[in-house]
């Protein structure tokens, strides 16, 4: 038998042979020929085009040079968010405190407007939200109310109007907004930040005053017990309109949530919107 010289394995003419024994001979000289070829051994050429060692057989195609990608490691894949308030102040951007050349209430539109278009102003929609034994003066206007448990103080207060000790705080403060980032937003989208209700507390006066437009870093609440639940609500609220923080104030951030790991991430509310028919800053 003489080796093929063509890139398909055959095996040379073999003499008729009369016998049983010989046909049988016969049919394991070419199977051995045929392994041969497929080990890629001598006798058996690489046609063109075919990768590298590997060779081609009557009927046979040849085995794939590539193997499958393997999959990525588990620690490669970015995780689900964890809805814990530490998580997500851990990915809050920080950026130093810009100006705050050019801010005013108005850039932010009128007081209270009725951005849900409801008929009732914001600040009485919160009014009649989070206090308690509410008495109004038609469909809207809330006369008297009880804050059960005032968030900053712990507190009892009892709402009345044209006296009241409660005010409706912007949690995260509007000078403080427009100080990492609302500054370059549209006016509508500034007037719809000022009415989000994920974004208002109702709260004592005194204290809010007290707090101005303090941070985490600057002003926390007196009522500890209240201070995880305050801080994870900032974290929500900058999340969620893409404010950045100070590096002072996510240490702040940081700090308090580590006494609380487990903290949730309080709702969030439907994601940001232009504020409708709300005109020009003034």
């Amino acid at each position: 038998m003489s080796p093929p010289d063509v890139g398909v394995c055959t095996y040379a003419p073999v003499k008729r042979m009369q016998t049983m024994a010989g046909i049988m001979m016969l049919k394991r000289v070419a199977g051995s020929v045929l392994v041969v070829c497929a080990l890629g051994l001598a006798g058996c050429s690489t046609p063109a085009g075919a990768p590298s060692g590997a060779a081609t057989v009557t009927g046979v195609p040849a085995a794939s040079a590539t193997a499958t990608e393997p999959s990525p490691p588990d620690d490669e894949v970015t995780p689900p968010p964890s809805g814990k308030a530490a998580d997500m102040a851990a990915q809050l951007p920080v950026k130093g405190r810009a100006p705050k050349t050019g801010y005013a209430r108005s850039q932010f539109g009128q007081p209270w407007f009725d951005a849900d278009r409801n008929g009732c102003d914001t600040r009485n929609d919160i009014l009649a939200a989070q206090l308690t034994d509410v008495q109004k003066s038609g469909r809207c206007k809330v006369m008297e109310a009880v804050l059960a448990n005032d968030p900053y103080t712990g507190q009892r207060i009892v709402f009345i109007r044209g006296a009241s000790k409660v005010d409706i705080d912007h949690v995260v403060a509007l000078s403080d907004a427009w100080q990492k980032g609302a500054a370059a937003w549209p006016f509508a989208k500034r007037v719809a930040y000022a009415n989000d209700p994920a974004v208002l507390l109702a709260v004592d006066s005194s204290a809010n005053r007290q707090k101005g437009d303090g941070d985490a870093a600057t002003w926390l609440p007196a009522n500890k017990a209240y201070r995880c639940s305050y801080v994870a609500r900032q974290v929500m609220v900058k999340h969620k309109y893409g404010l950045w923080v100070t590096a002072a104030e996510k240490e702040a951030m940081l700090r308090v949530l580590s006494s609380c790991p487990g903290q949730a991430v309080p709702d969030a509310g439907p994601a940001p919107t232009l504020a409708p028919n709300v005109g020009v800053a003034q």
